[in-house]
């Protein structure tokens, strides 16, 4: 509900502030007065797209505030929730335009953008008037009216489901269609590569292991005849003189007094490092041994991993992988039509069950638009349009996650008449009277929403137009309507009643709002009867429909 409106520098608007009320708010006012202003204000504040230079001659900027009351359970709540915005039973919008055109936006004191506001704005009021498209004049929004009056929640959701299997049945078929074809194509490359890495059948870290084989190899044949040579001068020579040396000392020692004990010893031990010596070598030498037929298989080996994975334009590492990559393609490709086949049961499964689910919620839709037809019509009655005739045309659509049915709410004025759009068929008052009857209807499906029509009495006089005042007198019982009106028979049965004047001071036009007490309302309906001049004739038609 729409407790406050706060506006400054907007238009011609200064500063205006107004306080709303539960039940049926009418504001009314000679035309250009500025009624509309206080429309573009709330819209300009809820995020509406409209007119780009609201900001008032003369003013940095203007800006307008909104505050609306959120009881429990408001729907209005869970959009603050999903924008991370504070959730509270009072909810501040504020939105400043600068003179620049930048729009600046708040939401209980956070920043915030337009869209959030639009989502709000879509939870907290809407607006009927003949050049309304947000609300009942939008053909895109009478399906989902239409669902809300038969209460069709759980066969909506039902059919959001049954599509989504159907959807994702769809684009698992078509991936695998595409798989199978893109394997097809190049299926002659996909048998060669696998027989051919097959083959190979390299292993990762086998490049390198090869790599290390070889160099070694290369570097033995280098060294090895080094080693062989001092080889030989260790066995052949020097272990052989000193065995000579050894020998010759020991026939001379029993001479020596035991001067040639430490020589002798030194000599058993240099004995012993050369057997060490000559072990060492030799076990060196056995290991620098190999064939060159060794060398070259290696090499041709190591060479054919590399040419492999040059050709594949992968790591020499990676052919396994790639190999098994290329298998599992090749089996796909050959066990292509099985699951081809396996898919496209399912996606018909899907489709089946989608069918059924659709068809459920068109049955809802069906038997619903039967009973708002039958609702709408004994509303025309009451407004002078017993011959009219509503009917919600229920069309085959393409089908999506809302079902496979158009809706259209269409009209004809007289029996027999062809029928057609709210909007194309019906004149201004009869438009009005329709949307009426049409929200009347509808009212009671929504949940705190504050009630806007723009003149929607126009038109209309006398008897019909008390009519419409009663409708929307009754629409606002326990909630809240705002109405601008030129119709004295709709603004006598307000609630609560305002004046839109537009006055002149200092050479600058100023659009006031003043709420009237009981003797106020008496003049301006008396003004709206009669004109500039207040007649007593219509004070007292004044008196007499403010009594009802």
């Amino acid at each position: 509900m729409l407790r406050a409106l706060e506006i400054r520098d907007i238009l011609i608007i200064d500063r205006l502030e107004l306080v709303f009320q539960p039940g049926l708010n009418v504001l009314t006012g000679e035309t250009g007065a500025g009624k509309s202003i206080l429309l573009d204000s709330l819209g300009f504040v809820l995020g509406w797209r409209g007119r780009a230079d609201l900001v008032r001659t003369g003013a940095a900027q203007g800006e307008v505030t909104a505050e609306f009351d959120l009881p429990d359970g408001h729907p209005a709540r869970e959009v603050l929730e999903e924008a991370g915005l504070p959730v509270e039973d009072t909810l501040i919008l504020r939105r400043v335009n600068g003179r620049d055109g930048r729009k600046t936006a708040w939401i209980n004191d956070r920043r915030a953008s337009g869209e959030v506001l639009r989502r709000l704005s879509d939870r907290l009021v809407e607006l009927h008037g003949q050049h309304d498209d947000r609300g009942l004049l939008n053909p895109k929004g009478h399906r989902a009216l239409l669902d809300e009056y038969a209460e069709a929640g759980a066969a909506r959701a039902a059919v959001r489901r049954a599509w989504a299997e159907r959807a994702a049945a769809e684009r698992a078929l078509s991936e695998a269609r595409e798989a199978v074809e893109a394997a097809r194509a190049e299926e002659d490359f996909l048998r060669f590569a696998v027989k051919e890495l097959g083959e190979l059948a390299a292993e990762p870290g086998e490049e390198e292991a090869l790599d290390v084989a070889r160099r070694r190899m290369q570097a033995a044949a280098r060294i090895r005849e080094d080693i062989a040579r001092a080889h030989a001068a260790l066995s052949d020579g020097a272990e052989q003189a000193v065995g000579d040396a050894s020998r010759w000392l020991d026939g001379a020692v029993e001479g020596a007094d035991g001067a040639l004990d430490a020589p002798l010893a030194a000599l058993d031990r240099a004995m012993t490092e050369l057997g060490e010596a000559v072990s060492g070598i030799e076990a060196c030498l056995d290991g620098l041994s190999f064939d060159a037929h060794d060398l070259e298989t290696t090499e041709e080996r190591l060479f054919a991993i590399r040419a492999m994975a040059r050709k594949h334009q992968v790591a020499p590492d990676e052919l396994s992988q790639l190999h098994e990559t290329l298998e599992g393609r090749l089996e796909a490709l050959d066990r292509g039509a099985e699951g081809l086949g396996a898919l496209e049961a399912a996606l018909s499964e899907a489709e089946t069950a989608y069918d059924a689910e659709a068809e459920r919620l068109s049955a809802v839709r069906r038997a619903a638009a039967e009973r708002l037809d039958r609702a709408v019509s004994a509303e025309l009655a009451p407004l002078k349009m017993e011959r009219a005739v509503f009917r919600t045309v229920i069309a085959e659509a393409a089908p999506g996650p809302e079902g496979r049915d158009g809706v259209a709410f269409t009209v004809a004025t007289n029996p027999g008449a062809p029928s057609g759009p709210l909007d194309k068929i019906a004149s201004g008052g009869e438009l009005s009277r329709f949307l009426l009857a049409l929200k009347v209807c509808l009212a009671e499906r929504d949940r705190g929403v504050t009630m806007i029509f723009d003149e929607i009495d126009r038109g209309v006089g006398g008897a019909t137009a008390d009519a419409v005042g009663r409708r929307l007198s009754d629409l606002a019982t326990g909630g809240q309507v705002l109405v601008v009106t030129h119709s004295p028979q709709v603004a006598a049965l307000g609630a609560h009643h305002w004046r839109v004047e537009k006055r002149v001071a200092d050479e600058t036009t100023l659009s006031t709002v003043t709420a009237l007490d009981r003797a106020a309302r008496e003049g301006e309906i008396a003004r709206m009867l009669s004109g500039d001049t207040v007649t007593d004739e219509a004070r007292a038609a004044a008196r007499a429909l403010l009594a009802g």
